[in-house]
Order: C-alpha cells, then structure tokens, then sequence
C-alpha cells in the first residue's frame, strides 16, 4: 500500500495556517479540527509545519508566549515530507527516524494532504488483517 491509497481514502484535505498568525490562533485550530499539526503556508507555498509539541516547547517555558509568539517563530521549519507512491512501510521509518508524527505529501511543489503515524499504523493493520483472512480462505480452501 502507498501513501496515495490512503490519501484516497481519508481525503486531501489539509488544515494550514500561516506564519503571522499567533500561535495561540494556531492553538485553537487544532483543538477545532482534533488534529495535531497544521502545515504553515505563505500562498501554496510550505513554509513550516506547527505541531503538538511545538506549542508545548513554547507553553512550556512560558504560556504568555502563546498568545504573542508568531507561528512563524515557533514552527519547524525544516519539513519532511512524503511522496504518494511512497510505500507505507517506507514512510513509517522516515517518520520514526525523525521522530515526526504528520507527513504533509507533496508532488511537483504541490501539497496533495497529509498523513498521521496514526493513519500509517491503520493502514498497516489492516493490510495485515486483509492478507490474514486471505492466508485463512486459502488454507480452508475457500479460494476459487
């Protein structure tokens, strides 16, 4: 399975922010849309992505920082992002290696949706879960 089949299944759609918001608007976009990451974007073009444990980092030291602090201050800047004919399995290592936990996919310059460690696990249990049945049909011979 790859990154584009699960694109197709949970949608495109994309929550994005930019980075003169503050990050307490930020804040409340995510609680808004249960989400954990908002991908920040001047035009169409990706400038950061602003997580969960952006806004905690932040918080954290100083929670009056929240409603003052730029977006564009506190994001990552550095995104890592995934391709749709990334294989799941594929995009699973990058995101454990680097410790992320939302990969925006992007195709020639354009951002396609994002994808969850969340959604990445799903698809690989029910990847397992679909050959499992499959490998029990064929032992009862069940299989035409």
């Amino acid at each position: 399975m790859r990154i584009r089949d699960i694109l197709d299944q949970k949608g495109h759609d994309v929550v994005k922010t930019t980075p003169d918001g503050t990050v307490l608007e930020a804040m409340q976009v995510l609680n808004e849309h249960n989400i954990g990451a908002v991908v920040v974007v001047e035009g169409e073009a990706i400038r950061g992505i602003l997580s969960e444990r952006d806004v905690l980092r932040l918080g954290g030291g100083d929670p009056a920082l929240l409603s003052s602090t730029p977006v564009g201050e506190a994001m990552t800047r550095d995104v890592i992002v995934g391709f749709p004919d990334d294989e799941i399995h594929t995009a699973m290592g990058v995101m454990t290696k680097n410790r992320i936990r939302h990969l925006p996919v992007v195709a020639d310059g354009e951002l396609l949706g994002i994808v969850s460690i969340g959604d990445l696990v799903n698809a690989c249990w029910q990847e397992a879960a679909d050959e499992n049945r499959h490998l029990k049909d064929y032992i009862r011979g069940s299989v035409s």
